[in-house]
């Protein structure tokens, strides 16, 4: 049996930037000593997630990709024997700025990045274009030690095409970093519609493609936004393996078996028989 140990680790996160890492260091850790081969922390886990305003100061967070922060993750990925998922603000080369993935081999190296190609504009809660370029890297898969991984980021869930790519590609999971919660003054029914569209359209992604999907959310208030955590693992029939609490920081450990993969694609056998 090839299987895979995932860690998804759903927390909060603070001003203190230097709190926030130390916090993710820690839980990576406690992911690893219960077995997680491979380890995913939320969306812009680094900081607040400060898309909610528009603020200079905030251009300041971002770093260079590869640069000192994904060296820190390479280290821990190489100490701990894990390949780490992080979500990182990224300020290019040319002085171009976005919110980027990274991937980090269980050997230490650096295997790549992915940049957010759906940004959202909702001038509430998530004004994302003020701070964000779309992706321009495509949808890559990455060839880690114990599966092929593809990398999206929270808005990207909403749309078919993404998964699809990677899918095809031979990505055996997909990961979405994800900050999403409920807005402060929406309805308890809104809020409850709109978390379930969130967990649906995931577990879709995973029924289409035959893939395992971890979603990895933040917890917490901030600003106007209730994070609801939530993280959960859906496999390739969009069963869901497990599931984090709503509000409480988490370390989700769940075992995922890939040879379900191929077993699923006997009997519904979607990307065979895709016509275009």
């Amino acid at each position: 049996m090839k299987s895979v140990t995932l860690g998804l680790i759903q927390m909060s996160c603070g001003e203190d930037l230097q709190a926030n890492w130390d916090k993710a260091v820690r839980l990576i850790r406690k992911a690893k000593s219960q077995g997680a081969q491979i380890i995913s922390v939320p969306e812009l886990f680094k900081s607040l997630y400060f898309c909610q305003t528009r603020e200079k100061r905030f251009f300041d967070w971002a770093e260079p990709i590869p640069g000192p922060g994904t060296d820190q993750l390479c280290d821990l990925a190489k100490e701990l024997g894990v390949v780490l998922v992080a979500s990182l603000f990224e300020k290019s080369k040319e002085g171009r700025y976005f919110n980027t993935a990274t991937v980090h081999g269980s050997d230490g190296k650096f295997l790549g990045k992915y940049r957010k190609t759906h940004i959202p504009n909702d001038a509430a809660n998530y004004i994302e274009t003020h701070y964000f370029e779309p992706g321009d890297l495509g949808y890559p898969v990455f060839e880690t030690r114990f599966a092929k991984v593809g990398v999206l980021v929270c808005w990207d869930q909403w749309y078919p095409e993404p998964p699809r790519a990677l899918a095809g590609q031979g990505a055996e999971i997909i990961f979405y970093p994800t900050a999403i919660g409920f807005s402060r003054g929406d309805s308890d029914v809104r809020s409850q519609q709109e978390y379930e569209a969130w967990q649906t359209i995931q577990r879709s992604h995973a029924i289409a493609n035959n893939v395992f999907v971890a979603a990895i959310n933040r917890v917490g208030t901030e600003g106007a936004i209730d994070f609801w955590g939530t993280s959960f693992v859906a496999g390739p029939m969009g069963e869901v393996l497990a599931k984090a609490p709503q509000k409480q920081e988490t370390v989700l450990v769940v075992d995922c078996d890939l040879d379900r993969i191929a077993e699923v694609r006997k009997e519904w056998p979607f990307l065979e028989s895709r016509r275009k």
